[in-house]
């Protein structure tokens, strides 16, 4: 889609440019026939509360009910979800999202005496229950993940009340999502030729990498224009969102949010500390860029809308999807056959999503559901939509192969390991492309492109989470969080993450408003981290070879089966430590090297 087409409604959409949404469901009515059986198999569930300590088939049956039940919500609530975000502004997606939220809440609270019962069960008692039923062993990980967990479980009574109130936690994080898709509208501009453009979540930064340093400005200040008339709203949303945070961290007593939501996945909160302090070491690399980039830009002054153009004048080329799916197959292929075949079969059996329409949800995410996985794009034919298509589809690869060699308890990896997968297909795609040309001209736009994922998912990433870290503990300790305070904890993160070379324009202050991942919980971190290991990982696959890609297809077939430090460091990577971060920074700074002698030769 071209930037100045019009964006059409959902039902102009061609059928091979949207998801198999009806693999889940070929119609709604057979989607309520699961919604009330999965209701039922949660009350069945439920009758064995105070039993799960009377015998190794009790614990073993409810283990394979609470099993059945959580795919089937997997899949119920996947579909509303999938209905939802195809047209944020259709009243029917809506309706079925809440409902699917309204059921899980409904069954999490019938089942909410587990853990309890769980903990009770002594540790020999247990030993025993696996030697009479050997069944149960499938469930060991997820029994003892509960047990882990031992001093944040509180009573059957008082979980069942946190299971009731999770309904309410997600209002914060609806309510901005129908917000900022489905209500929030901007201001036209004029393109280079004139022309009306649209502004859009979907269409901002192809807008922010026009050559036309008119038509970025204007996309800037129309977007941030119109978040500030809802800068209040939005600023009470997140207050709502971190003071939930807040309340359950309390409830289950945890110092603070960032334990309570690291340790759901087995994270140390070192990890995250290191990497703030990692990347604060090294952030003189970042300023080294700016610099480059005033330079290479020739402006006196280098604002916030100059940062994502490219530097490399005439080099932007459209891409065409159908080109970039066979360039993403081609730099994929050194993972294998098998990955190269499915891979193959997800694009040609409309597991995507392709294109942007009207109150779509913005941006770019896989869900990976049991049928097969799901991937929402609003591709614009830039090459940042052909590496975006790289890293869903990775997303979408790591599900596959978790379901298809982990029993279901086991198949979901956690988030930390999420954006591995993902930020590996993006460097095995650009190295794959860097191989294929010695052109000075290409291979300085390409190298552009990789130094602004340095920049905006290392760099960025942890700017982001160190605010997150920031607002968390103004509400930790008492405060609040207001429009005006937060526009000022974000323009100081800005002036300190780029530098003296970069002018820090008032309208970014307001960008945190338009930042979703804040409502994912401690999330954003997770995208450096996983970047950082993804340079480790393609780095090894491409030296090393077989040995390499087969212990990286382990780790991708892996799901959680071991905790996620576990699992990197089975494929080389050991995220205990800030090593890969500063490694992945040394990378970036020898591009720089390289990116100056292009442009200067």
């Amino acid at each position: 889609m071209e930037e100045n087409q019009k964006i059409p409604m959902r039902s102009q959409v061609k059928k091979e440019d949207t998801w198999a949404i009806e693999d889940m469901y070929a119609t709604v009515e057979d989607w309520e026939k699961d919604f009330a059986a999965a209701k039922k198999v949660a009350e069945e569930a439920a009758e064995y509360a105070g039993r799960l300590g009377e015998s190794a088939q009790a614990l073993y049956d409810w283990s394979v009910l609470t099993e059945k039940l959580d795919c089937m919500l997997s899949e119920i609530y996947g579909y509303a979800s999938r209905v939802k975000d195809q047209d944020t502004a259709d009243a029917a997606g809506q309706t079925l999202s809440a409902r699917a939220m309204g059921l899980y809440v409904e069954c999490s609270g019938l089942i909410s005496f587990a853990d309890p019962e769980i903990l009770s069960i002594p540790e020999e008692k247990l030993e025993v229950f696996y030697a009479e039923k050997p069944e149960l062993l499938k469930y060991r990980r997820s029994i003892n993940e509960v047990r882990r967990c031992k001093d944040h479980i509180l009573s059957p009574e008082l979980e069942k009340i946190l299971a009731d109130a999770g309904e309410m936690a997600q209002v914060p994080g609806t309510v901005y999502s129908s917000l900022v898709n489905a209500d929030l509208t901007f201001d036209p501009i004029k393109g280079s030729n004139e022309e009306e453009l649209e502004v859009t979540g979907g269409s901002f930064i192809p807008l922010m990498q026009s050559p036309d340093r008119n038509v970025r400005k204007a996309a800037f200040e129309s977007l941030y224009g119109g978040y500030g008339k809802v800068l209040n709203t939005a600023a009470g949303l997140l207050n709502a969102q971190v003071s939930q945070l807040k309340f359950f961290a309390k409830a289950r007593k945890y110092p603070d949010a960032l334990h309570a939501s690291l340790d759901a996945t087995n994270v140390p909160v070192e990890v995250y500390h290191n990497l703030i302090e990692a990347v604060h070491e090294d952030i003189g690399i970042l300023h080294r860029y700016m610099r480059l980039r005033k330079k290479l830009m020739k402006t006196d002054e280098l604002h916030m809308y100059d940062l994502y153009t490219s530097l490399v004048a005439d080099a932007d080329v459209k891409i065409p999807f159908e080109k970039a799916k066979e360039e993403v197959l081609d730099a994929t292929a050194v993972l294998g056959k098998e990955y190269g075949e499915v891979l193959k079969h997800g694009f040609e059996s409309r597991w995507i999503d392709v294109y942007e329409n009207k109150g779509k949800r913005g941006g770019a995410y896989s869900a990976g559901q049991i049928v097969h996985p799901y991937v929402l794009l609003n591709y614009k034919g830039t090459l940042d939509s052909e590496f975006t298509l790289a890293h869903e589809m990775g997303h979408a690869m790591h599900s596959y192969l978790s379901t298809k060699n982990q029993e279901p308890v086991d198949r979901e990896y956690v988030i930390f390991v999420a954006e591995v997968a993902s930020t590996c297909n993006e460097s095995l795609l650009m190295q794959h492309l860097l191989k294929k040309t010695q052109d000075k001209k290409t291979r300085a736009y390409l190298i552009n492109y990789f130094l602004e994922q340095f920049r905006t998912t290392l760099y960025r990433q942890t700017m982001f989470a160190e605010f997150e870290l920031k607002i968390n503990e103004l509400v930790q300790n008492g405060g609040s969080l207001t429009a005006e305070g937060l526009n000022k904890i974000y323009h100081d993160l800005n002036v300190f993450y780029y530098g003296d070379a970069v002018v820090v324009d008032d309208l970014i202050d307001r960008e945190w408003a338009r930042i979703p991942h804040f409502y994912y919980n401690y999330y954003v971190f997770q995208y450096s981290t996983g970047f950082s290991a993804a340079m480790a990982l393609s780095e090894r696959i491409l030296s090393e070879g077989e040995p390499a890609v087969k212990d990286y297809l382990n780790f991708l077939s892996g799901g959680c089966s071991k905790d996620p430090i576990s699992l990197l460091q089975g494929a080389g990577v050991d995220m205990r430590t800030a090593e890969p971060v500063h490694r992945a920074l040394k990378l970036f700074d020898s591009l720089l090297d390289e990116m100056e002698a292009l442009m200067e030769a």
